[in-house]
């Protein structure tokens, strides 16, 4: 899986050394491959088929390129390079190309995955619309019968009671929140459990995106728009601002303990040890942003639109100015940020790096993993931290470097700060939902054009790449871009229209904690895990994915069923 069998035929008298590096990463020097000794000698050799690579052969005596390409090879595929001189009087090299055997589609699997989850959503989607009609068909027939004075054949069906309706409670809830909430936990689990061993379902190496990058900014994102509609639904009851700051804490204290007693480390990883315990993380990362964006909106954001304020929402700018400290505060937040990323003095590296370090940018910076991201976490945390950041592999770094560290943590808050907006919009506009979708439109197109100024819509050549192991500012702008269309297009489709009702992504919605909880610590066990036999395709690991995050949902529904939601 994900490799191809290259073998090179060398009928040079000299011997000949290939090299290689993958396009993906960014300057960096090329690596030795195969020595290939001459006189028709051939060696074989296995390469990665995730991205495309850039080889070269060198003659060992003339200390000369013979020849260079750019390829993408493809999976289970076998190949053949044959070195050759052109003619006894053109000294001039090719290095010709055979396909020995051909490759297989390694995108099948997942081609069959969607449609088959594409054909067990759209009877979901057929069932409701079938009993609708077979209960609108029962209300025509009683109507007749009525009308006829022939109720002893009619069936008894319930009707819209106006003041029943009206005795029922109005829904509230923004299901659309829900949904999206469960969608990007569903990602990440599926993410988590491997993503069928597909490339682009894991973190990008360094620089740009891929779909395991997008869910954690989700989940940012939405707990600021959470806070603002949570406490806002508080303040409503009566509860105090002492109240309000108790449950904050409490709520922040029981995140952080479960992201650093239950998440950092398997079960299978032994006895925990202080020694390599890693004291940043997904949950204490969540739990810390969660703590300032409360506190910003206890502190500041207690402005309340009451019915006879509505008028003065017509405003442009009333969503904005009142929270006028909370834009000082955050303003102030990514100052720091930029400050200490680009001017702080890191020891024996570039000032305002910010590559991967390790064989990239030309080998010129091999300990400056993460710039001043990096050298702030291994001074603060030492060898507590994440020790196999996504680089490694690629870039051949050596350093630890965690995703998850003090100055990504910075531009997590500004995150859950445009969550922030997406919550305060909404109960400004809920009424008006021209003005609610246009802003948030409008937001939508501010930060996508950010990023593309700040990225040169390049993945490495930009001012502030997009990166998520940095959490760049590009890429927080991105993020909120992505985060407002589809929180803007799931409000139309299931609270504005009413066309779905969020299934199955509310159920885990829902229940986040418990989901993402319980999948961390079981992951490991059967049913939703096992030892796979077929190691060489994603058939069977992409199955394996699919039915352990379907298991998660269904673990979900059943939980909704019940009414049972678990809540810190």
């Amino acid at each position: 899986m994900d490799q191809a069998l290259l073998t090179f035929h060398n009928t040079f008298p000299e011997r000949v050394d290939v090299f290689y590096t993958s396009d993906y990463c960014y300057k960096c020097l090329f690596q030795p491959l195969v020595r290939v000794e001459g006189n028709y000698s051939n060696v074989s050799t296995v390469i990665s088929t995730k991205f495309t690579l850039s080889l070269q052969v060198n003659s060992q005596t003339r200390n000369v390129t013979l020849c260079r390409w750019s390829q993408l090879y493809e999976e289970g595929g076998q190949y053949s390079v044959w070195i050759k001189q052109l003619s006894a009087s053109n000294t001039s090299t090719t290095c010709r190309h055979l396909v020995d055997e051909n490759p297989r589609n390694a995108y099948i699997p997942l081609l069959v995955a969607v449609l088959v989850l594409s054909s067990i959503a759209l009877l979901f989607v057929l069932i409701p619309y079938v009993n609708r009609k077979y209960n609108a068909t029962k209300l025509i027939k009683n109507a007749c019968c009525q009308s006829l004075q022939h109720t002893e054949d009619c069936e008894v069906t319930p009707t819209c009671d106006p003041d029943a309706e009206d005795a029922k409670p109005k829904q509230t809830r923004l299901r659309s929140l829900d949904t999206f909430r469960g969608f990007s936990l569903m990602v990440m689990v599926f993410v988590n459990y491997g993503g069928g061993g597909y490339w682009f379902f894991e973190h990008a190496p360094w620089n740009g995106l891929t779909v395991a990058d997008l869910v954690m900014p989700w989940f940012v994102f939405i707990i600021g728009t959470s806070v603002v509609l949570a406490f806002r639904s508080m303040r409503r009851k009566g509860v105090r601002r002492v109240q309000l700051v108790r449950k904050l804490a409490w709520r922040t204290a029981v995140l952080m303990l479960l992201g650093f007693c239950f998440l950092n480390y398997s079960p299978k990883d032994g006895p925990l040890s202080w020694s390599w315990l890693r004291v940043p993380g997904v949950l204490q990362r969540l739990g810390f942003t969660y703590l300032v964006l409360s506190l910003m909106q206890t502190v500041w954001g207690q402005h309340q639109l009451t019915p006879a304020r509505a008028s003065r929402c017509r405003s442009a700018v009333q969503d904005l100015v009142p929270y006028w400290p909370e834009w000082v505060f955050i303003v102030l937040l990514e100052t720091l940020w930029l400050c200490l990323t680009f001017l702080m003095p890191v020891p024996n590296c570039p000032t305002g790096y910010l590559g991967a370090g390790g064989i990239g940018d030309d080998g010129l910076h091999p300990n400056c993993t993460g710039g001043a991201a990096g050298h702030i976490d291994r001074w603060m945390f030492g060898d507590n931290m994440y020790r196999y950041p996504t680089c490694r592999e690629l870039y051949r770094t050596t350093q630890p470097f965690d995703p998850e560290g003090i100055l990504g943590t910075i531009n997590s808050v500004v995150m859950g700060f445009i969550g922030m907006q997406a919550g305060k919009i909404i109960i400004c506009y809920r009424r008006d939902n021209v003005q609610l979708l246009s802003r948030f439109l409008a937001w939508a197109v501010v930060l996508g054009a950010s990023a593309a100024i700040l990225s040169k819509c390049t993945r490495d050549g930009g001012f502030i790449p997009v990166n998520k192991n940095l959490w760049s500012l590009s890429y927080v702008t991105c993020m909120g871009c992505f985060s407002f269309l589809l929180l803007g297009s799931m409000y139309v489709v299931i609270d504005l229209k009413g066309w779905w009702g969020g299934q199955p992504f509310i159920y885990p919605g829902m229940n986040s904690i418990l989901v993402y909880v319980g999948h961390s610590l079981l992951g490991f066990y059967f049913p939703f895990s096992w030892e796979m036999r077929y190691q060489e395709s994603h058939w069977e690991r992409l199955f394996q994915g699919l039915w352990a995050t379907s298991l998660w949902v269904f673990v979900a529904f059943l939980l909704y069923r019940k009414r049972f939601f678990l809540k810190i």
